[in-house]
């Protein structure tokens, strides 16, 4: 792993200290609805504060196109206090009079959230001078937002390197970084890849990639309709990219080639409507009919999955097996979450999952906190282990002679 400053490595006190939170959280009625990314960087909040830092949240909120009060951060300003037990001001810009006013009256341990940083162009420009107008405000920068360090954004990456500004990344983040190396540099072998979801043409990146770090690619979901047409299988009126099966055919090849073995369903759930608890039946995937939609994986391939995850020592997740949203299309994904939160338990899996449909895939499992990592980052994620370099990540990076300085 690249070498990084952390919060081990500073001295915030009595400091200005910018944070780079995600504060993009999901609203209802002008309330926070979802507070998990909230929840995931309140240690960070709280130890800054309490190291005698003037915590100063940076976030955006939504995409606008210039200040708009329904994607102003001042309700979730609100949350913020309510998760991190302690006040939280806030101001009515992310720069200029309004924001230096806010900051100037800040003591050490207090907790101040500017305003959208997506009010302002130059945000997604990542512009040079209005990411210097952000580093003005404070003493250093701190990044907690793996899930956005995927944005080459001014709050993001031109903070540091238009600025200067010192550089350390949080807490949560250190966890997502830790969890990729585990998974990925130094993980424990047989490794195994789970990819699901519906289109294998958001996921040819990831699976090309992956075919490189893992021993098995386990593929579920709608583009695993695409691989059973690769092979010659009716899949009746099932979701599939046509277009793309040249490109199944070739992972297929390529994992021959390569010696890695690709697990596909060898049953189904299918029914003739998409909704929930339309009528349906298991098959073989040899014998969809016409009219049948594929809308879960069967019981045949669930036990298949479960046995190779019996030999697996890491497991990568990413994307369910099914229509997972709607019963009783959610059971082969349910099945496999508790079989690996129970191999996970019993200290012979290390499990990593990230994504949004896969967090609220396990969520409905209730296995979240018994996997050894779970990702709240989609895209972020998603681009990790495609083996991409992360803009936000990189630039907090530390350079070989400054790393070397702080070692010795």
């Amino acid at each position: 792993m690249p070498t990084f400053r952390t919060l081990d490595d500073a001295d915030f006190k009595g400091k200005r200290v910018l944070l780079r939170v995600d504060l993009n959280v999901p609203m209802q009625d002008g309330k926070v609805s979802d507070a998990t990314r909230i929840e995931e960087i309140a240690p960070t909040v709280r130890e800054i504060a309490d190291k005698g830092g003037k915590v100063i949240l940076l976030s955006h909120l939504n995409r606008p196109k210039g200040p708009n009060p329904k994607d102003s951060l001042k309700p979730v300003a609100a949350e913020v206090a309510r998760v991190v037990g302690r006040p939280v001001a806030f101001a009515e810009d992310c720069v200029g009079a309004s924001a230096e006013a806010a900051i100037a009256t800040l003591k050490p341990g207090d907790i101040l959230c500017l305003e959208n940083t997506r009010f302002h162009s130059g945000e997604e420009k990542n512009d040079k001078d209005f990411a210097r107008k952000l580093a003005a405000l404070g003493d250093a920068f701190v990044n907690d937002a793996f899930s956005v360090a995927h944005r080459a954004h001014a709050a993001n990456t031109a903070i540091v390197t238009a600025s200067g500004l010192p550089a350390y990344v949080g807490r949560a983040m250190m966890a997502e970084l830790i969890a990729l190396e585990k998974a990925f540099e130094t993980p424990q072998h047989p490794v195994a890849a789970i990819v699901g979801g519906a289109k294998i043409s958001t996921k040819l990146d990831l699976l090309g990639h992956l075919l490189s770090k893992v021993e098995t690619l386990i593929i579920g979901g709608g583009m695993a309709n695409t691989f059973l047409a690769a092979q010659g299988k009716a899949i009746g009126k099932s979701l599939c990219e046509t277009d793309l099966i040249p490109n199944a055919r070739d992972i297929l090849a390529k994992a021959k080639a390569m010696h890695r073995e690709i697990v596909l369903p060898v049953d189904a759930v299918v029914a003739q409507t998409f909704a929930a608890h339309a009528p349906s039946r298991i098959v073989s995937v040899d014998d969809v009919g016409p009219g049948d939609m594929i809308l879960d994986i069967g019981p045949r391939s669930v036990e298949h999955v479960v046995s190779v995850l019996a030999r697996t020592k890491t497991l990568v997740w990413n994307g369910p097996f099914g229509a997972f949203e709607m019963e009783p299309f959610d059971t082969g994904t349910i099945a496999v979450a508790e079989a690996v939160a129970e191999l996970t338990e019993a200290g012979k899996l290390v499990s990593f999952a990230g994504g949004g449909d896969t967090v609220a895939a396990l969520n409905a499992a209730s296995v979240k906190d018994r996997l050894s990592h779970v990702s709240t980052a989609g895209g972020a994620f998603l681009e990790s282990l495609e083996g991409k370099t992360l803009p936000g990540v990189e630039a907090l990076i530390v350079p070989e002679t400054s790393s070397r300085a702080m070692a010795g």
